[in-house]
């Protein structure tokens, strides 16, 4: 098996404005992925992501770099490395979010990269790929259902 990328795309019926607003700031996130998320919607910004209650011991929290913000057709980030790092490609995880106009919506092409290069030792690597998967198969459809729940509310009544 492969373990150097995992891609996934799903359609959600709003527009590339609405789907990377929900998919680059941090209240819009944490709506559908992380618990926490605090960063700024920049290229080169820094903050962080968790997962879990942070006072507990059993929370993950994440470091996360902003690579880019091209609304409303790309955002990517770093994350998965060790804090007071900077992000490299050589010890952290790129996330890309490509929006694409389609059929009155937007297809979200997902691509998470970077897995071999971590040099982890090859179960380290599997189990880190695998768990991923995982998270991603869970979460991501979470976004549509959450995204016309934000339209709904927008929508004038």
């Amino acid at each position: 098996m492969e373990y150097g990328s995992i891609e996934r795309q799903i359609h959600v019926e709003a527009t590339p404005e609405v789907v990377y607003e929900v998919v680059s700031t941090a209240e819009h996130l944490r709506e559908w992925w992380p618990d926490e998320a605090a960063f700024e919607s920049v290229p080169g910004a820094t903050g962080s992501i968790s997962f879990g209650d942070r006072s507990s011991p059993e929370a993950h929290v994440e470091q996360f770099t902003v690579m880019e913000a091209d609304p409303p057709r790309r955002f990517s980030f770093r994350w998965v490395y060790d804090e007071g790092e900077a992000a490299t490609p050589a010890n952290s995880l790129l996330v890309t979010f490509e929006l694409i106009p389609s059929e009155g919506g937007t297809l979200l092409r997902l691509t998470e990269t970077g897995f071999r290069e971590k040099g982890w030792e090859a179960a380290v690597l599997e189990e880190k790929y695998r768990d991923h998967v995982t998270g991603w198969d869970y979460f991501l459809p979470r976004l549509p259902a959450y995204v016309a729940r934000l339209v709904s509310a927008r929508s004038p009544r």
